[in-house]
């Protein structure tokens, strides 16, 4: 069972101006066929929200494990994990970003969590994840580190 699930939507404004492609391949099909302009923008509408939809990385913590989007990291890799809201994450994702870094960032969500990953063999320093509930997902992440109790007395 997961301690953390978050799927990445976008948000309803993304869809919503996504509807400007209806009106304008009608603009630029009137000349040809109207009706062509319309059947062709609802379908390049309906292509664009299903991949928006169908591409919208899930993160999660869970069975001792990290993943973001298709990438998975086992939490005993990890080093604490540090929200960053506002300005700080603003920082995180602009001037401050290693380009070394791994990313499953969405523009359309402002806060992120930095995770520092301890494997010396992976070339990545920490990763750069979105959320809208940082805080919880750092908890999440940090929290699913302690050892768990049936381990310590074994």
């Amino acid at each position: 069972m997961p301690e953390y699930r978050e799927r990445l939507w976008p948000t309803p404004w993304i869809y919503l101006t996504s509807l400007l492609l209806i009106p304008a391949s009608i603009l630029v099909l009137a000349p040809v066929s109207v009706p062509a302009g319309i059947v062709t923008g609802v379908l390049m509408y309906a292509a664009v929200a299903g991949s928006l939809s169908f591409t919208a990385p899930v993160i999660e913590v869970a069975d001792r494990m990290f993943r973001a989007g298709r990438a998975e990291i086992p939490l005993e890799y990890t080093g604490i994990a540090i929200p960053a809201l506002d300005e700080a994450a603003r920082t995180e994702r602009g001037t401050g970003l290693d380009a070394r870094a791994f990313l499953v960032i969405r523009g359309w969500i402002r806060d992120v969590v930095r995770v520092p990953i301890t494997d010396a063999a992976d070339p990545a320093p920490y990763w750069l994840v979105s959320s809208r509930h940082p805080n919880e997902l750092a908890a999440a992440i940090n929290g699913s580190r302690r050892p768990r109790v049936e381990e310590e007395q074994a």
